[in-house]
């Protein structure tokens, strides 16, 4: 197996959950999981097919509360496919001896091929191999081709083909309490004797959603026209399609599927669009011909070229292969967010957290209209922020933590502890700081694309509304001289409350607050960078006064934040006060500890209590802000940063940390990047090893870890090899592992494409030929140079020692 492909041996009934995950097939507009076409959903397979920014609620009696969810919904199965020999029992994988089976996902051409031999009950032998495809660039369309080969029998064969709208969202387990019914006011029918039509329309939410299915059938090559009988419920419509199998002869059925709602754009109605779709659409190899040229495209603009081993090789593709399902050309014009699970299955109810600060450096660089339409979503939802800042009293824009559709607070009010069985409160909504990774997301997005016009008219007053929150949440505490911020809860998650206390969240979270005063002094740069006519519109339209300038300006030098013990800031205020944890003693009782909470809780206690993390939280300070950037901004504070704080800090949090989130490790290999070697190359293996083992245990079965996933392949541009765009140059700034080998990343940098190429020793940039643009300007240490189309930079690195430990 090359390091394009990807796939599974043999069949796995408690693993298939895994496998459905890792190999959806999706466009950025809808996905399909990679569950077998004749399953159902049960105790073994899980079919899910979700369209991106499809949303629906529905309310729940839960431990005697009213609890309303909003979530993505799980579409009507199109996938449905099965067959049987003369008059048997409807193919079962579980109910036959499997001979041979195995998964293979073409990660260069986007097919998902299954192979499969089996004898049945009365001793036949049939090899069956099916392909199918979610198309890449015509977003409403997808096939699935059966090939099957009787090998030593011949008789009848009937294929069941059709739309399956039997479905639930029910893939999560600890969700399964919740009414899970979305769909409703089923209606099929069969417009054409080769096609067939379900609709339904969302519960709450009222989006039809319509798809049509074609099914032809082959022999030897040659289409027949064999005998239909349509099987109809409101529900439930399919074909049964007869026909006969000669011994070692081919029967072949390919099906193609078209997707449409009534939230597309161009679209005049979801159902006749699906049907005209079905109609019009090539046969399965043809589209696959045009589905194969539209991902070579993308291959071509995200090439991440790599000398390493083969299987991290395959993971990094991976990676890339499920990001660009998620959030690619056919969702920009979508209004949609990044699904924290992508478009993969049911965990987080496919809400949109804060993973776009994780997703966007890989997008911007290459395809940054995509990084455009995703802040352009939260621009979107703009004024509903705004309301939810108005109803807690305080102007600017209040982002939520969870977000589904219209942008309002989606974040769950009590969760199940599945270890426990308990229902708890659940307090995460207090997470502020969704709105700093917005505002840094803006501002990224700036310095690498110089896209005056987004800044102008839409990034601004992002920036500047959010900025009117985080200012309007800061006291002035006259005996410390100093602002802060109380009631809040930080990345770490686990500290939602002080131990005791009834009132929730934590006063001072180190990183919120340092974020706060980067936005403070950010927001007003920027407003003093805009055009003059823009910057008097916007102070006028918002009502921008001097003196709430002026405060921002005291903020970035008067914030408070909590240091302790020697140079360590501490995560909260108070956080020194809390109990160490028996770290080991937790590791030999339970061995995975990742979700501590939960096991603290099963035993009636509370992550509160101790000085133990989920994942990174002052860390994420040294993820997002360069070094010198930060030590400016705290000595701004009046906060000197002195040599080694950083990898002080780095070591402290490490051993309080237990990893509860994949993101964890991605920011882990970020920050020991320049002081442990060895140490962030393992974390960079655990991110590449997340999804594809399953390293939380279950969880990617319930959909993949999309912002690790993309963090993997920032990992080896940005940090490693230092690409970063600031200042009007695109810098380079390795600090490459030679372990990895070489690199080479295809970009985009202002309108320019290059090729950039990493060792321990050289870096190169190289333009690519083609008509005049204006030259670019590359840096590498003090050097820096412009380059045109066609031309080449290349920079010797110096040979810098690694602090903390020897190469």
């Amino acid at each position: 197996m090359s390091a394009w492909q990807f796939g599974f041996r043999g069949f796995d009934p408690a693993d298939e959950g895994r496998r459905e995950a890792l190999c959806t097939l999706g466009n950025g507009y809808f996905a399909t999981r990679g569950a077998a076409p004749e399953s159902a959903a049960d105790d073994v397979h899980y079919p899910g097919t979700y369209l991106a920014g499809c949303y629906n609620r529905l309310t729940t009696q839960v431990a005697g509360r009213a609890v309303e969810d909003e979530s993505l919904v799980n579409a009507p199965n199109w996938l449905l496919l099965t067959f049987r020999v003369d008059d048997g029992p409807w193919f079962d994988l579980r109910r036959v001896e499997v001979l041979d089976h195995d998964q293979e996902l073409d990660l260069e051409r986007g097919i998902l091929v299954r192979r499969l031999r089996f004898r049945d009950d009365r001793g036949r032998t049939t090899r069956v191999v099916q392909r199918r495809f979610v198309h890449m660039s015509a977003p409403h369309l997808a096939g699935l081709d059966t090939a099957l080969v009787a090998e030593d029998w011949s008789g009848r064969i009937t294929f069941r083909c059709g739309i399956d709208g039997r479905v639930t969202n029910s893939g999560v387990a600890r969700y399964r309490d919740l009414d899970g019914q979305h769909l409703t006011g089923h209606r099929a029918f069969e417009p054409a004797p080769d096609t067939v039509v379900l609709h339904a329309r969302t519960s709450q939410s009222r989006i039809r959603i319509a798809e049509a299915a074609r099914a032809r059938v082959f022999a030897r090559g040659e289409p027949v026209d064999s005998a239909r009988t349509l099987v109809q419920q409101d529900d439930l419509i399919t074909h049964d399609i007869a026909v006969r199998a000669e011994q070692r002869a081919e029967v072949r059925i390919e099906k193609i599927a078209s997707v449409h709602t009534s939230r597309d754009p161009a679209s005049t109605e979801p159902v006749a669009e699906a049907v005209d779709g079905a109609r019009c659409a090539p046969g399965f190899d043809e589209l696959l011909r045009s589905h194969v040229l539209a991902w070579a495209r993308l291959h071509r603009e995200f090439h991440c070229g790599l000398s390493m081993s083969e299987g991290a090789q395959r993971a990094v593709r991976l990676h890339l292969f499920h990001l660009l399902q998620v959030i690619s050309p056919s969702s920009s014009d979508l209004d949609v967010g990044v699904p924290a699970r992508g478009l993969h299955g049911e965990a987080y109810r496919g809400h949109v957290f804060w993973d776009e600060v994780f997703v966007l450096p890989t997008l911007t660089l290459r395809r940054p209209q995509l990084a455009r339409s995703l802040l352009l979503h939260r621009y979107r939802r703009l004024d509903r922020a705004r309301r939810a800042a108005a109803e807690a009293g305080l102007p600017g824009a209040m982002f939520p933590w969870q977000s589904g559709s219209n942008g309002r607070e989606e974040s769950q009010q009590l969760h199940l502890n599945p270890r426990s069985g308990r229902w708890l409160p659940d307090r995460t909504h207090l997470q502020r700081h969704v709105g700093i990774a917005i505002a840094h997301n803006v501002q990224h997005y700036h310095r690498a694309t110089g896209d005056d016009e987004f800044r102008d008219e839409f990034g601004a007053e992002l920036l500047l509304e959010i900025t009117r929150f985080f200012a309007a949440l800061c006291d002035y505490d006259r005996s410390r001289d100093r602002y802060v911020i109380r009631g809040v809860v930080g990345p770490d998650e686990y500290h939602t409350a002080y131990p005791g206390r009834e009132d929730p969240g934590i006063d001072n979270n180190a990183y919120t607050n340092v974020m706060t005063a980067w936005l403070c002094r950010t927001a007003a740069q920027v407003l003093r960078e805009l055009p003059a006519a823009r910057r008097h519109e916007l102070v006028e339209q918002l009502g921008l006064r001097d003196a709430e300038i002026d405060r921002w300006r005291r903020i970035a030098q008067r914030m408070f934040v909590p240091f302790h013990g020697d140079g360590i800031i501490s995560q909260f205020e108070g956080y020194d006060q809390l109990d160490e944890l028996d770290w080991d003693g937790y590791r030999r009782r339970y061995g995975d500890i990742q979700r501590l909470d939960r096991i603290l809780e099963a035993e009636g206690d509370d992550p509160n209590r101790y000085r133990a993390s989920k994942q990174a939280d002052v860390l994420m300070l040294f993820y997002l802000l360069p070094a010198d950037e930060l030590a400016e901004l705290l000595d701004g504070l009046g906060y000197p940063l002195p040599s080694g704080t950083i990898p002080h800090n780095i070591r402290y949090y490490l051993q309080r940390t237990s990893h509860g989130s994949t993101l964890s490790a991605v920011v882990h290999a970020w920050v020991l990047a320049r002081s442990r070697r060895h140490r962030a190359l393992e974390f960079f293996d655990h991110v590449l090893a997340a999804d594809v083992h399953d390293t939380q245990r279950g969880t990617t079965s319930e959909g993949i870890h999309l912002a690790a996933m993309a963090g993997s392949v920032d990992l080896l541009q940005r940090c490693f090899a230092g690409v970063e765009a600031r200042d009007g140059a695109l810098h380079l700034d390795p600090l490459w592992p030679t372990e990895l080998g070489e690199l080479e990343l295809t970009l985009r940098y202002r309108g320019q494409p290059l090729t950039v190429t990493v060792t321990g020793r050289t870096a190169t940039v190289r333009t690519a030929p083609g008509p005049a643009r204006p030259p670019i300007t590359c840096a590498c240490g003090s050097t820096a140079v412009r380059l045109g189309p066609g031309e080449t930079a290349r920079f010797s690195l110096e040979q810098r020692p690694w602090q903390g430990e020897p190469p």
